[in-house]
């Protein structure tokens, strides 16, 4: 099919192959070939394609109830998918609020803190602040609170002012011989500074991924950073909002990103791993005190949409957090993450364009070099990243793919997140996979 025979607006220049099943941890075309979504599309399908149980809970949802509008009913799914995530989170939490996928969820999360600022009486917090060669979300105000230059460009006359500091990447931005502690506290010291720049008073939120995700590949915080960090926005009454939309919910080994660093943030953001792609959900979790602070005041959230906390959705949801529970699966993102990591150092380690592997749990990406030494990024015209993932492809691997890694015009890399239900076999195939594509790719030209 070509893209002008095809009736939809597709996201790239061409109509991609039609899938026709999910099988497992694999996609079939309309041709019969398959493909091991070794990214989970972006990062979603985290127990595969066509889950048993999900399917059961999707059959039995759709006899008793497929739609309710929220501003009538409740629903049983949702009530126990937002109890289960409630008594889930590693630091209190009391409310949650579900929507249709991640830049909705941060759409909420936006202005539920302001809302929450304008009900205490402190409506002077307008500014947000985020950092450079961030991402969260397509939507008009996600994407102007993130740091994406290049997906900014074209609408940045239409997107709210945000304030950036630098990201946490070490691999470029750490100083030689500078300790991660110190780079940490660098960083910390540079959120410092903006504050009191813009004035600490007028912020309503710090917003961070927990762990990069799309824009700048797998970006995993520095040893105390984040709590450093929560401490800056504890201190000057500033709300943080992590964005877990695409590193939450198990992707990186623990359901929550943030449960290893010791932090509390008072809004975070999920979707993609939350229902695994079985329906379109996200959500966000609410620490105690926001919701009260808007019942005591105008009563409602003054925000909505009409698939919110849809039965369907939540029922598919439920089903994937119940089985990642009940089958021990973030264990075996652990596991399956440290033999993907080997993999990917035992094939690409010392591979002369392969500047640095980073990640955690089935979360990690490979940043690509024309100079190990030096760290020099290919020539953004090269594309090398969109040639990698067409070579991927062509060898049956799904893997995710983005350029302009460091500034938002230069640099490449390639993301891996396979299902937690992978098997070794798999895992090996994958790293096994995507080293071969990247030298054909280079191969190219």
């Amino acid at each position: 099919m070509t893209n002008g025979m095809s009736p939809i607006l597709h996201r790239g220049r061409n109509a991609p192959p039609i899938a026709v099943r999910g099988e497992g941890n694999y996609l079939v075309d309309a041709e019969g070939k398959r493909y091991f979504d070794g990214s989970g599309g972006a990062a979603v399908s985290c127990l595969g394609h066509s889950h048993p149980r999900v399917r059961e809970a999707l059959h039995r949802q759709i006899d008793t109830l497929d739609y309710a509008h929220t501003s009538f009913f409740s629903n049983e799914p949702m009530e126990k998918l937002g109890a289960l995530l409630v008594a889930s989170a590693p630091s209190p939490m009391e409310k949650v609020y579900f929507v249709s996928g991640g830049s909705e969820a941060m759409e909420a999360a936006l202005k539920l803190a302001r809302q929450y600022f304008v009900e205490i009486g402190q409506k002077q917090r307008t500014r947000f602040l985020a950092r450079q060669q961030s991402y969260h979300g397509n939507t008009l105000g996600a994407l102007g609170v993130g740091g994406n230059a290049l997906r900014r460009a074209m609408f940045a006359p239409l997107l709210a002012e945000t304030h950036l500091v630098g990201p946490c990447y070490a691999y470029r931005n750490r100083h030689d011989g500078e300790s991660e502690e110190a780079y940490g506290a660098r960083l910390a010291g540079e959120l410092e500074a903006k504050l009191a720049e813009l004035g600490a008073e007028t912020v309503i939120a710090f917003v961070a991924e927990t762990v990069g995700g799309a824009t700048q590949g797998c970006t995993a915080p520095v040893p105390g950073y984040l709590a450093r960090v929560d401490a800056i926005c504890k201190r000057h009454g500033i709300l943080l909002i992590l964005d877990e939309v695409m590193c939450g919910m198990g992707r990186c080994g623990t359901l929550f990103a943030y449960e290893t660093e010791n932090i509390r943030p008072d809004i975070v953001a999920i979707a993609k791993g939350l229902g695994g792609g079985a329906q379109p959900i996200g959500a966000i979790v609410i620490a105690p005190g926001i919701a009260k602070a808007i019942e005591a005041g105008s009563g409602a959230f003054m925000h909505g949409h009409t698939y919110l906390g849809h039965p369907m959705a939540c029922a598919a949801a439920l089903a994937v957090q119940e089985t990642i529970r009940e089958e021990n699966l973030l264990d075996a993102v652990r596991r399956r993450g440290a033999e993907l990591e080997q993999a990917l150092t035992e094939r690409l380690g010392n591979h002369a364009h392969v500047g640095d592997i980073r990640g955690r749990g089935l979360f990690w990406a490979v940043e690509l070099v024309a100079d190990r030494r030096t760290k020099a990024p290919f020539d953004p015209k090269r594309q090398l990243h969109a040639k990698i993932k067409r070579e991927a492809f062509a060898r049956g691997l799904l893997c995710y793919s983005m350029g302009g890694t460091v500034d938002g015009r230069n640099g490449d890399h390639v993301m891996l997140a396979p299902p937690y239900v992978s098997t070794p076999e798999e895992i090996a195939f994958a790293a096994r996979t995507l080293g071969d594509a990247i030298d054909a790719a280079l191969a190219d030209g």
